[in-house]
């Protein structure tokens, strides 16, 4: 669990009851350094606790809802889950592999967006800002050497 969050605080802060259910799932994603599939985070917990998949998907929903997890697309049309900016998880950007498809997290100063001056290129309401970097994590760049 991320040693700075009260997942329970944050549920009621959003208007939500901390069940068991939903602060299980917050930790799992809050104990992540990197983005995680619904997959996983079902895996994760129901080696715990008694729960369906069903019901994984339907409190990613909500948590997602409530803007205390954010949902960024991952390879292909895959999903993936991390916690929302908050007070102890600043917005950040994120890395992608090209060749092994992994999401990483960068340091929030690693990478400065100033969207102050996109209303006047757009008409829109911005409601969230996701960037990510693509290239080839170390690891991939290794296996590529070693294999030359």
């Amino acid at each position: 669990m991320c040693q700075h969050c009260n997942y329970s605080k944050l549920l009621r802060l959003r208007g939500l009851d901390p069940t068991p259910h939903r602060l299980r799932i917050m930790e799992v994603i809050g104990n992540n350094s990197s983005p995680i599939g619904a997959q996983e985070i079902f895996a994760t917990v129901s080696r715990t606790v008694n729960i369906n998949r069903v019901t994984v998907y339907r409190i990613l929903e909500l948590l997602v809802e409530r803007e205390l997890v954010e949902r960024l697309s991952g390879r292909g049309r895959s999903l993936l889950y991390g916690m929302a900016p908050c007070e102890h998880h600043p917005a950040h950007p994120h890395f992608h592999c090209r060749n092994c498809g992994a999401i990483h997290c960068l340091q929030p100063f690693s990478l400065n967006v100033d969207i102050k001056n996109i209303p006047c290129s757009f008409a829109g309401e911005i409601r969230e800002v996701e960037v990510r970097i693509h290239g080839v994590c170390q690891n991939c760049l290794h296996t590529e050497q070693v294999s030359m």
